[in-house]
């Protein structure tokens, strides 16, 4: 039993590690400080406690049942990464280049307005926060390869490790995405409106890139593919 728990935490430690720069929730803190406009602060938290969930849904159900997925609907790696490379980098423009209505004024940073009602605000809480915020397509294309290599291990691993170990990672990152949001007005009063529209262009353009290099890798593998 001892073995099997050295096991669990090793597995849990190594999928934290490789999904942690991928599930950045430092990507969706920015997103939400350059969406949430003026959101009550209930209405905040409640989307926040559902993004937390999606995150950890996603993360469960791309595990157990990714593979699955794209056999089922005969979609291949490659094809993820360039649709979500293109979804990515849409968001990063439109972070990048907002439009003059999409900016906040300084009065809306902190949601202080009570005459907002919690059905006025759009739900941000699934896209783009917890999709692609901080569970994207790299992260699902990653969750993914690593199931599939799921059979090379279950002969050195405990079935209920292979399985306990993928919700642990689910519920850590789901704890560490509303821990991080949850601070997000801190950020907002320490660094004010100018501080906030700097970083959301900054993360617009690194969301851009991050878009492309998603396209580049889905048609490098693609060539590479055929190649062979």
């Amino acid at each position: 039993m001892a073995e099997q728990l050295v096991q669990l935490i090793q597995l849990t430690a190594l999928g934290v590690t490789m999904l942690l720069p991928l599930a950045n929730p430092l990507t969706a803190m920015s997103m939400l400080l350059s969406m949430r406009g003026s959101m009550p602060q209930t209405e905040l938290l409640r989307q926040l406690r559902q993004g937390a969930f999606y995150v950890a849904l996603i993360i469960i159900v791309t595990y157990f049942a990714g593979t699955w997925i794209i056999h089922a609907l005969d979609i291949s790696l490659p094809g993820i990464r360039i649709a979500g490379g293109m979804i990515v980098a849409f968001i990063g423009f439109n972070m990048l280049f907002p439009s003059p209505a999409s900016l906040p004024p300084p009065s809306t940073i902190a949601p202080t307005s009570k005459s907002s009602k919690p059905q006025d605000a759009p739900n941000i809480a699934f896209v783009p926060l917890a999709l692609p915020g901080t569970a994207g397509p790299g992260t699902i294309a990653m969750i993914i390869s690593a199931a599939s290599k799921t059979t090379s291990l279950q002969a050195h691993h405990a079935d209920w490790v292979l399985v306990a170990a993928p919700i642990i990672i689910a519920v850590f990152f789901g704890a560490l995405f509303y821990v991080c949001l949850r601070s997000a007005d801190r950020l907002a009063s320490f660094l004010g409106h100018s501080g906030i529209d700097a970083i959301s262009r900054i993360m617009g353009f690194l969301l851009v890139c991050m878009g492309v290099q998603l396209v580049i890798d889905g048609v490098l593998e693609i060539a590479h593919t055929g190649a062979t």
